[in-house]
């Protein structure tokens, strides 16, 4: 019996899935508990509808992270500390504070955790960052850390 998940059902599926039970599972546990209902042509016409949407979204995402991996795509920003003699700076220079200042240079918001550090910047000079922004989407950056 073909039905449609409403809620995950370990073993059997996610829910909006359509999966094939048995005839006495879908009967005995899957409705009376209300994990499923039965898959009528509404209830497809529902989930090809729900999967159209997800993709269409998906696509938008990825338009608008291939807009600002170009936009960004070797840009220099400028970040100015307070450092010591030798250029070590009081503090560090983390993902935020270079989410911030593409913010306040580019005017695009940009989540910190898509910035990616393999560790915090603790003195002068230029480095390069990554900036990931899909799975498949990435870009680099220059970031210019001067002292004050």
């Amino acid at each position: 019996m073909k039905v449609i998940l409403i809620e995950d059902v370990k073993g059997c599926g996610n829910s909006g899935e359509l999966v094939n039970v048995k005839d006495g599972y879908a009967k005995n546990f899957l409705f009376p508990e209300k994990l499923a209902k039965i898959a009528d042509a509404s209830g497809i016409k529902e989930i090809n509808s729900k999967e159209n949407a997800l993709a269409y979204k998906k696509e938008n995402e990825r338009k608008n992270a291939l807009s600002i991996a170009k936009k960004l795509s070797g840009s220099t920003i400028k970040i100015v500390m307070k450092s010591g003699k030798n250029g070590k700076l009081f503090g560090s220079v983390t993902s935020k504070e270079i989410s911030e200042r593409i913010e306040k240079d580019f005017g695009l918001k940009l989540d910190k955790r898509k910035i990616y550090l393999k560790e915090d910047i603790r003195s002068t000079g230029d480095y390069r960052v990554e900036l990931r922004l899909l799975k498949d989407v990435s870009t680099f950056i220059n970031v210019d850390v001067v002292s004050e």
